[in-house]
């Protein structure tokens, strides 16, 4: 794997592994800006031009501002990293004991965010994201937050339409290098591509070991054709492939998703009898799908972050696929 991929049509180069932000707004526990510095300072250990993900949602604006901050502190260049931002989602007033947009999930926030998706609701969130980098750091990639729970929540698919004429304006503008979609049902993604050619796309939840539909990999086949860039997220779903008891963003049940405790046991049994490590065969298993050409990872650790990096270049020997076909974990096509 190179040390750089391009992403988009136009030729916007990316490091392979895209470190996610979501702890640096406190994603389940309030992280010391301490250990968010640390993790920056991680980041430009692996590259030149490291790239990260973040998100108006997360922490309601606090990673943003936690971005923005470190990056001044480590005296970063403008253009010194590659910065994705999905936005919805703005900041308003905390006047709940917690915020109120996810409960439970967020600690000690100073705020509470309010979805904004629309033409200019989204222009909305773009300028406060910038204005929460502190203006001299470029936004490089733009998509809208989870358009898919948008639409479940009863959302309107004009908003959408809309949401994404004001990034393609951007873009335009030379405002942005690249505009993309971002979605944990790839279903959305393959029905809003029929009316929006995205630059480049994130899939979350699938693929992976557990998740690998054959028409999700028809459809990577036809945005490759396309020359759309792909990003493979949340490869251990949620945690769970590797041990966790979280399960895509919910508490696995035993009863419910028996099949995928089975499958994991088994995937587990395989790694343990090739002494494979199942975080860094789940990130090849990523790359070893139609068209994709970098993986996002998260970690509030910063020592995990070089080893995440790493991941990029981990090879399993052929045997191991071969045994994960023949006991069913994977299909025959991977």
């Amino acid at each position: 794997m190179p040390t750089t991929t391009y992403l988009t049509r136009d030729g916007l180069e990316i490091t392979p592994v895209i470190f996610g932000t979501s702890c640096l707004g406190n994603l389940y526990r309030a992280l010391p800006y301490e250990t968010k510095l640390e993790l920056a300072k991680a980041w430009f250990r692996t590259a030149a031009k490291p790239a990260i993900d973040s998100a108006g949602k997360y922490g309601a604006g606090l990673a943003l501002e936690s971005v923005g901050r470190a990056l001044r502190d480590l005296a970063v260049p403008p253009g010194g990293i590659t910065i994705s931002v999905k936005l919805g989602w703005r900041r308003k007033p905390l006047t709940a004991a917690e915020p109120t947009f996810e409960p439970g999930v967020w600690a000690g926030l100073e705020y509470d965010a309010v979805q904004d998706i629309s033409y200019r609701g989204i222009m909305r969130c773009y300028d406060e994201a910038a204005e929460f980098l502190g203006g001299e750091y470029a936004i490089d990639l733009v998509s809208v937050h989870d358009p898919d729970e948008f639409l479940a929540g009863g959302g309107a698919a004009e908003d959408i339409l809309g949401a994404y004429r004001a990034l393609f304006e951007l873009k335009k503008a030379g405002r942005v290098r690249g505009v993309g979609i971002g979605a944990k049902d790839w279903h959305v993604i393959r029905s809003l591509y029929g009316s929006i050619r995205f630059d480049w796309v994130m899939f979350a939840c699938a693929p992976t070991i557990l998740r690998h539909p054959r028409e999700l990999r028809e459809f990577m086949h036809e945005l490759k054709a396309d020359g759309v860039g792909i990003i493979d997220s949340a490869l251990f779903n949620g945690g769970f492939l590797t041990g966790g008891s979280m399960l895509d963003y919910r508490k696995a049940d035993p009863v419910r998703d028996a099949a995928l405790f089975q499958k994991r046991a088994d995937y587990l049994a395989v790694c343990r009898d090739y002494a494979v490590d199942p975080a860094a065969a789940a990130v090849e298993f990523g790359f070893r799908q139609p068209g994709v050409t970098a993986v996002s990872l998260n970690t509030s650790d910063p020592a995990r972050i070089p080893v995440n990096a790493s991941y990029a270049r981990y090879r399993a020997p052929e045997e191991f696929w071969s045994e994960l076909i023949r006991r069913k974990v994977i299909d025959d096509e991977n």
